[in-house]
């Protein structure tokens, strides 16, 4: 497992993997505290399907597995696989509302393109990985 510090604790503050804005970390405190899990955090991950190639996943998680980079920010735990790493460096993590309601979004550097409900992206233009993705918004 790779830990990141607290980084507000030190003067010189290394480049985050991912952070969270301070709205999305107020709703993700909210959650947390009513979870019932313990040292739980919020569990950010890639995994493929969707329109356009990639879907972000979310979950309240209390477990930190073998290769996770631990982030945290703003007072939320933010847990990333390795192998979803890469696609989600330098991403932030966010809470919109609208009128069709509320929900965490990623605002992600590397992706190239996304589909209108904002939940899957590609990083380079190319095919959807393993032809997966040609399915409407948010398929799997």
């Amino acid at each position: 497992m790779t830990a990141t510090s607290f980084p507000e604790l030190h003067g010189d503050l290394p480049a985050q993997e991912i952070h969270i804005s301070e709205y999305g970390a107020q709703k993700a405190l909210a959650i947390l505290s009513q979870s019932g899990k313990e040292n739980a955090g919020v569990r950010v991950f890639i995994k493929s399907g969707g329109c356009s190639g990639y879907q972000y996943g979310m979950a309240i998680d209390d477990r930190e597995l073998e290769g996770d980079t631990v982030v945290y920010d703003r007072g939320v735990k933010l847990v990333v696989d390795h192998m979803s790493l890469p696609l989600l460096r330098g991403s932030e993590v966010d809470f919109v509302e609208n009128m069709m309601g509320g929900g965490f979004t990623v605002n992600n550097p590397n992706a190239t393109s996304s589909c209108g409900c904002g939940h899957s992206f590609r990083t380079d233009g190319s095919q959807s990985p393993d032809g997966q993705g040609s399915g409407g918004c948010g398929s799997a």
